[in-house]
C-alpha cells in the first residue's frame, strides 16, 4: 500500500520515517511506554532505527501494519503513534502518546481520525483495542474514542515472555455514525 497522511484539526498523521528516529528513541524512554507496550526494554537507539527505517516501511508495503507518527504540523513535534494491524474487516488498533503530550486530547483525535479512515477507506468493519488489564490510561483513551469494553481475555496478551490477561474492546462504524462496508447482524436479530 502506498503510504499516506491524515490530518485533523490539530494534528498530522503520517508514516514514520528515518528522520523520526531521535524523537521515537526519546519518547520510548518513558517507563509507561515500556511497561504497557511491546517496545523493547531497555529501548535503545537501534530499536528506533529498525522501527522507522525497516518495520514501518515494510508494514506499509505489505499493508498488514499501517503505523502513523502523530505530529503537530506547526513544529513537527512527535506527539505519539497510532496504527492498525491485520487484514480484512477486523483489525486491531494500537497507540502510545509521548509523556509530555498526555492530557491534551491528542490520542482521542488521532485514534478517531484513524478509525474514520479505516472504516471509510480500508473496508474495516470492526476495530479491536486490547490492553493489559491494569493499563487504565489506555482504557480511558479507548473508551473516550468510543470503544466499548467487551471483556477480559485470559492469557491473550504476550508480553516479554509472559502471557497476560487483557481487556478487549471494539469500535464499529455505526459507533461513529458511519455505514459499515459489510452488513452486521447483532446477536438475537
Amino acid at each position: 500500500m502506498e503510504p499516506l497522511a491524515l490530518t485533523t484539526g490539530r494534528l498530522l498523521l503520517r508514516p514514520f520515517a528515518p528522520d523520526d528516529t531521535d524523537a521515537v528513541h526519546a519518547a520510548c524512554q518513558d517507563p509507561a511506554i515500556q511497561r504497557w507496550t511491546n517496545v523493547p526494554s531497555p529501548y535503545e537507539r537501534h530499536h528506533a532505527e529498525q522501527w522507522t527505517g525497516v518495520v514501518v516501511p515494510e508494514g506499509w508495503h505489505t499493508g498488514r501494519s499501517l503505523d502513523f507518527a502523530v505530529v503537530t504540523p506547526a513544529d513537527g513535534a512527535l506527539v505519539g503513534a497510532v496504527g492498525i494491524r491485520g487484514e480484512g474487516p477486523v483489525r486491531e488498533v494500537g497507540f502510545w502518546t509521548a509523556a509530555e503530550h498526555r492530557g491534551n486530547g491528542y490520542t482521542l483525535e488521532a485514534v478517531t481520525a484513524l478509525a474514520r479512515w479505516a472504516f471509510t477507506e480500508q473496508g474495516c468493519g470492526r476495530l479491536e483495542w486490547r490492553a493489559e488489564v491494569g493499563n487504565t490510561a489506555s482504557r480511558a483513551a479507548a473508551e473516550k474514542a468510543g470503544f466499548r469494553l467487551e471483556g477480559v481475555l485470559r492469557a491473550a496478551l504476550p508480553h516479554r515472555g509472559t502471557l497476560r490477561d487483557c481487556w478487549v474492546g471494539a469500535l464499529l462504524p455505526s459507533d461513529l455514525g458511519l455505514p459499515g462496508a459489510d452488513p452486521y447482524l447483532p446477536a438475537g436479530d
